[in-house]
């Protein structure tokens, strides 16, 4: 996992270790090490509210004589810290799971679906796919092209459908037949249109009245390669309910991949996954250490 995971950060760890190497050979006060530290973290694509939180804990922590090694432990330390503070266990512990995930359109959201379903699928366990989104025919036809790529069955509505009415048949089908996952792909036509909210609590009404405890889980799927901006997406997301963290989409090859610490510290949301390519199988569970070392080695 972290050899991948370091490849995949090649460009996010040259704007955020660029500077090292100079730091390492050079004899600069704390405040100016620091000072350095903070635009190598903007150049990431880190947030200022989370940098300057990060900055002033490193500075507590650190002495005006301490190595620049020293002060890079104690700045990957925070990162950590940041990325560990909240529970980014997946709750799937059950007979049957329901997952939705939600996000706007063009952040990786079907695609996503489709690695975590073949994720399960590897594990052993019977799958079925929801389309609802039912507003934007492409979306559909690209669910299904997973299916058969994946071998996994898919319930698609017409177009135009209730989103809900098709997410009802669908758990009817999935307990009728008692599969193990049933992941929904939702609309995400704009991010700051009131009714596409209203309309993804109502799938989740349908379905926490035909299935106890259900959903499971809300992902929220975000584009890693905008940086800043999936993070003003994600803030009018948190208006929905009931939201139990990222899947962080496209993280391979962007130079922004440090937008992840600002998002979880301002979301206060959890990276559960994330996307690393384009193939069914670039898929990893977050590790904030794995991270952090990947962003530093």
């Amino acid at each position: 996992m972290f050899g991948n995971l370091r490849e995949k950060l090649t460009e996010t760890r040259k704007n955020f270790t660029g500077k090292f190497e100079e730091l390492l050979r050079s004899s600069q006060s704390l405040d100016e090490t620091l000072d350095q530290l903070t635009e190598s973290m903007l150049l990431a694509d880190v947030g200022m509210p989370s940098i300057e939180k990060i900055i002033n804990a490193v500075r507590e922590k650190c002495k005006k004589n301490d190595s620049f090694q020293t002060i890079k432990k104690n700045l990957e330390e925070e990162i950590v810290q940041i990325l560990s503070q909240f529970p980014s266990e997946f709750n799937i512990d059950h007979s049957q799971s329901v997952i939705m995930m939600v996000g706007v359109n063009g952040g990786g959201k079907t695609t996503s679906l489709a690695k975590l379903a073949n994720h399960f699928k590897q594990k052993g366990m019977s799958i079925l796919m929801v389309a609802a989104d039912t507003f934007r025919a492409a979306a559909q036809e690209q669910l299904g092209l997973w299916g058969k790529k994946l071998n996994i069955p898919v319930i698609r509505g017409q177009y135009g459908a209730d989103p809900a009415s098709v997410t009802f048949d669908a758990i009817d089908s999935f307990k009728a037949h008692s599969y193990q996952f049933l992941l929904i792909d939702t609309a995400g036509r704009i991010h700051t249109n009131t009714n596409l909210m209203n309309e993804l609590e109502k799938i989740k009404r349908v379905i926490s009245k035909q299935i106890d405890g259900a959903p499971h889980e809300i992902l929220l799927v975000l584009d890693a390669s905008i940086g800043q901006n999936a993070l003003i997406q994600a803030k009018e997301f948190l208006k929905f309910s009931g939201l139990t963290g990222i899947f962080l989409s496209k993280l391979d090859g962007t130079a922004k991949g440090g937008s992840i610490i600002s998002i979880v510290d301002e979301l206060k949301l959890p990276v559960k996954f994330i996307g690393i390519g384009e193939e069914e199988k670039d898929m990893l569970y977050f590790s904030p250490q794995e991270f952090a070392k990947a962003l530093f080695s």
